[in-house]
């Protein structure tokens, strides 16, 4: 598979993961925000317990208390929900990544037999052959046969030399200049 197709494939794959993950945190953030106002709820509950439990009556301390133990129940059912949501989230983007890995480890595979079955060919397609110039030669030589004459073509030693040439300044000069 070439290297377009790998990042072709593993985008579409995970094309729909951000808003996934988008969806689960909302959904986590409406557990905490649902947490939070039965906290509330429970906090008023037992204040209202607290300053009126002389008053009340057995039926309704318990009705109370009833009520204050079914927002707990609830909030633990909230927390319970975020947390397999949270467990589910964290293994949707593991798999991700596991497949990504897998998808990577191929495709370096897939490089190196290319690079192996290339340089197969090299070895056998060069016994007794001089091998060919190198790219910086190639260019090089298009430079001599085009006429182009820029520093980086030049010879190092010319190159130099003119460094020196250009960093001598020329007005305000005792020594005079040869270049």
């Amino acid at each position: 598979m070439a290297a377009g197709m790998y990042l072709e494939h593993y985008l579409d794959s995970i094309e729909n993961l951000p808003f996934e993950l988008q969806r689960n945190f909302q959904l986590m953030r409406d557990l905490d925000q649902r947490t939070e106002d039965l906290k509330a709820e429970i906090d008023k509950l037992a204040t209202e317990y607290m300053s009126s439990a002389r008053s009340l009556s057995s039926e309704e301390k318990l009705a109370l208390l009833k009520q204050i133990q079914e927002a707990y129940g609830k909030c633990k059912e909230f927390g319970d929900d975020k947390v397999q949501l949270a467990m589910q989230t964290y293994e949707m983007v593991d798999k991700h990544i596991r497949r990504l890995d897998t998808d990577l480890a191929r495709f370096e595979a897939d490089l190196k037999e290319k690079q192996i079955e290339s340089s197969d060919y090299d070895s056998s397609s060069s016994k007794g052959k001089k091998k060919g110039r190198t790219q910086k030669e190639k260019k090089a030589a298009r430079a001599r046969s085009k006429g182009k004459n820029s520093d980086e073509e030049a010879p190092k030693t010319a190159q130099k030399k003119l460094k020196l040439v250009r960093a001598v300044p020329l007005s305000g000069s005792i020594l005079p200049v040869w270049g």
